[in-house]
């Protein structure tokens, strides 16, 4: 079969520019209406995407800083809650995969493990797990803590929760439920297992009183950057979600993670990894840059400036069409700075142009749909991905004009499919099918005899 690209729709929010909801075209009380939803995740299944992605966090992480941005940002403010949103979606669609993040610090390994069976047996084996951990003290002051875990202490719980919630997906194997009326056999005994996990951070007893999903288990999605987070996708991830802005860097990444699968007995072809992409497709250059253009200028100067707040300082009393002073601050992330200092100065740039640079930021191509596929068909081909994760700036536009103008041009050049292979998740990526732990250790057995 001919390797091709897959790919996702993250749909959080309104899009992934900071003023998109000032955009015409996008209704500003979108992200709490049920209709925006159902029309982006339908676009992206006639684009024939294998999977929509909502992030999510359990607090408000944006800071007011400078004080009165939050206000004029409609960033991650308000939104509906995915693992209620999500099966009503899958009640409106019919082959794209389904996809939520819910973090291993503020949730409980049975509950999680429930919801999304839950899901995958609604949507016909659509379910995606993205596996996280809380980082942001707004999550923890809403979760009875002051401050969050420790770095080390989280990855640890979320090694351990990963490792809960896949053994109770293995509670009951596929074969345990005869339904036998006349015998009144409901399910069988030698194919119940109980987890009767304890650790040291979670005691669970099991089994799961969900089974049967149609993919096995949920898809295992994670965005593993650290050491450990890198770690705990070679263990276990199908899909993980990058964040590289050149195709050399993503390649290092790539072949590092697919290094590591190997001591646990995965192959590379068990994971796709898909780096964010942020697309702008015009018709022509120019009309692609136009629209860039118009959202850069519905930008808030105090939005633009709570993009420099983490590693300037608050500058709020400086002209925004004035140079960029020197920090007034330690920054949070000397590296970074130090890299848009640098731009900033060999430039000569405003306090206004270093913001939009920011914005600008990441993997970002604006032009045709030829110049769109060929940057994605570049990076494939390097061996920097098996796919992207389409980050669009406006919805609904941004997803549909990807759709209309961008998905037709990958296939006239048989990067990507014309319809989808199978029925699942797991199938329509090309992953193995799942096969549950001891059912497997039932069959090596057997083959040892």
């Amino acid at each position: 079969m001919i390797r091709q690209i897959k790919l996702g729709m993250s749909m959080r929010g309104l899009g992934y520019h900071p003023a998109a909801w000032r955009h015409p075209s996008v209704p500003a009380d979108g992200t709490l209406r049920f209709e925006h939803y159902v029309r982006n995740a339908q676009a992206a299944e006639r684009g024939l995407f294998d999977m929509i992605f909502f992030a999510d966090g359990i607090g408000i992480r944006e800071r007011d800083e400078p004080r009165g941005s939050l206000a004029r940002s409609g960033y991650e403010i308000v939104e509906m809650e995915p693992m209620t949103l999500l099966p009503a979606l899958a009640a409106v669609t019919r082959h794209i995969g389904l996809v939520t993040t819910a973090s291993t610090t503020y949730n409980e390994p049975y509950h999680v493990a429930r919801k999304f069976a839950t899901l995958d047996l609604i949507s016909g084996g659509r379910a995606g797990w993205n596996i996280v951990t809380s980082w942001s003290e707004a999550e923890a002051r809403n979760f009875n803590r002051d401050e969050h875990l420790d770095y080390d202490t989280r990855y640890e719980r979320a090694a351990e929760f990963v490792e809960v919630v896949t053994g109770l997906w293995d509670s009951w194997e596929g074969d345990a439920f005869p339904y036998d009326k006349a015998g009144g056999l409901f399910y069988d005994e030698s194919r119940l297992h109980v987890l009767d996990h304890k650790g040291k951070h979670f005691k669970v007893l099991g089994p799961l009183n969900v089974a049967s999903m149609p993919q096995g288990r949920p898809i295992l999605v994670q965005a593993g950057a650290s050491d450990q987070g890198r770690e705990i996708a070679a263990a276990s991830a199908e899909v993980v979600y990058a964040a590289q802005d050149s195709k050399e860097t993503a390649k290092a990444y790539y072949d590092d993670l697919k290094s590591r699968m190997a001591k646990y007995g995965r192959e590379p072809e068990d994971m796709k990894i898909m780096p964010g992409l942020r697309t702008v497709v015009g018709r022509s250059r120019a009309e692609a840059q136009a629209k860039w253009d118009e959202l850069q200028e519905l930008l808030d100067p105090l939005v633009g400036l709570a993009r420099v707040y983490n590693m300037i300082g608050d500058l709020t009393g400086y002209d925004v069409d004035g140079p960029v002073p020197e920090p007034l601050i330690t920054p949070r992330v000397k590296s970074i700075t130090d890299r848009y200092m640098a731009r900033a100065r060999q430039e000569n740039m405003t306090i206004r142009q270093l913001y939009n640079a920011i914005v600008a930021g990441g993997f970002i191509i604006i032009g045709t749909a030829s110049d769109i596929a060929d940057g994605m068909q570049e990076w494939f081909e390097y061996g920097a991905c098996d796919g992207f994760n389409i980050l669009p700036t406006h919805l609904p536009v941004a997803c549909e004009d990807f759709v209309e103008h961008v998905t037709p041009e990958l296939q006239r050049r048989g990067l990507f499919r014309t319809a989808y292979e199978g029925k699942t998740l797991r199938e329509n990526l090309g992953l193995k099918p799942h096969v549950n732990r001891y059912t497997a250790a039932r069959s090596q057995a057997r083959a040892a005899e």
